[in-house]
C-alpha cells in the first residue's frame, strides 16, 4: 500500500519554545520571536478534549516539534508496543515537523522512573539502542531525532565518548541528533571536561535541533558544586555563550528554549525567545 501521509514539514532555523497550555492565547495573539512550538508526546495521546483541539489549532500557525520523554529507548526490555501505537497514532494526524526522544532510560519492568536515567557507553547497549531506535523509526515512518543527556557520574564500563556513541548511532540507524547545549554545560561542570571539547567532537552535520534550558546549582555528598538539569529558570549566562560557541561552528539551526518547571508568565519565555533569536541573527549576519 502506497504512503499517503501527508510530506513532513520542516523546523524553520528560527526560535521554538516548549508550549504550554497557560500561554495558548498569548501565544497565538502575540508569538514574537517563535516560530515554532515542541509539545510533550505523551501529553497528547488521548482521544480528544481541549488538549488536542488547541494543538490542531496551534499547528495551523506554527510548525510542531514532537518530543518523547516515556519510551525508554536505552532501557534493557524491548520498546512497549502499546506506546508506539500511541506515538504512531499523534504522528499520523499531527504529521510534526520533528520527533525526537532522548538516549536514556527510564523504565524496568513495570517499573517507570520519573527521570531520565544515563547508561554505559558500551557496544552492547550501543546495539541495543539502534535495534530500538530502527523499531521506532519503522513504527512512525519517519526519521528521529536522539538527544545527549545531562550526566551526574560516568560509568567505568564506557568504552566510547557520549559524542563518538552518539555519532555511531546516526550512523547505523540514519537517525538525526538534537543537541542540547544546556546538558552539555550541565555534564561537562559535573564530570570536568571542557564543554567547547564536547561541542567540538559532536557530529553537528547530524544536528537538527539545538535546545536550551536553565540549570540549578546544588552539592553533592563530597559537598562539591553539582549542576541539575531543571528546565526551571532562565537560561545561565555561560550557557548562551556555548550556544554561541557551537552555532560558530556549525550553521543556523531551530533552537528551543525549554522551560518546564515553575513556569513563568509569557513574557519571560518570549525574553529567553528574543535573546535566542539575536544569538541567531548574530550568526546570519
Amino acid at each position: 500500500m502506497p504512503d499517503t501521509t501527508p510530506p513532513q514539514s520542516k523546523l524553520p532555523d528560527a526560535v521554538g519554545v516548549g508550549y504550554k497550555p497557560q500561554h495558548f492565547a498569548q501565544i497565538l495573539d502575540d508569538p514574537g520571536a517563535v516560530r515554532w512550538l515542541e509539545i510533550h508526546a505523551e501529553n497528547y495521546m488521548g482521544d480528544g478534549g481541549r488538549p488536542l483541539a488547541q494543538l490542531r489549532r496551534l499547528s495551523e500557525q506554527f510548525a510542531i516539534s514532537v518530543h518523547g520523554v516515556g519510551l525508554s529507548i536505552g532501557g534493557d526490555a524491548p520498546l512497549d508496543p502499546d506506546h508506539l501505537a500511541r506515538l504512531k497514532h499523534l504522528v499520523s494526524w499531527l504529521n510534526p515537523a520533528s520527533f525526537s526522544e532522548h538516549l536514556a532510560w527510564s523504565t524496568h519492568g513495570d517499573h517507570f522512573y520519573n527521570d531520565l536515567l544515563p547508561l554505559p557507553y558500551t557496544d552492547a547497549t550501543l546495539s541495543r539502542i539502534c535495534t530500538h531506535i530502527d523499531q521506532l523509526q519503522t513504527t512512525i515512518g519517519r526519521q528521529i531525532l536522539l538527544e545527549n543527556p545531562s550526566s551526574y557520574l560516568a560509568f567505568d564500563q564506557s568504552t566510547w565518548s557520549e559524542p563518538g556513541f552518539l555519532t555511531e548511532i546516526a550512523r547505523r540507524t540514519g537517525c538525526g541528533l538534537l543537541l542540547d547545549v544546556n546538558n552539555v554545560f550541565v555534564s561537562a561542570s559535573n564530570l570536568d571536561y571542557s564543554p567547547q571539547a564536547y561541542i567540538a567532537a559532536f557530529a553537528l552535520d547530524h544536528v537538527g535541533e539545538i535546545h536550551l534550558g536553565g540549570h540549578d546549582m546544588d552539592q553533592d555528598d563530597h559537598g562539591q558544586p553539582l549542576l541539575i538539569d531543571s528546565h526551571g529558570r532562565r537560561v545561565a549566562d555561560p550557557v548562551w555563550a556555548l550556544l554561541d560557541y557551537t552555532l560558530l561552528q556549525s550553521s543556523p539551526k531551530p533552537v528551543l528554549i525549554e522551560w518546564d518547571n515553575d513556569v513563568p508568565d509569557w513574557s519571560v519565555l518570549s525574553a529567553e525567545a528574543s535573546r535566542a533569536a539575536k544569538a541567531l541573527e548574530n550568526i546570519a549576519a
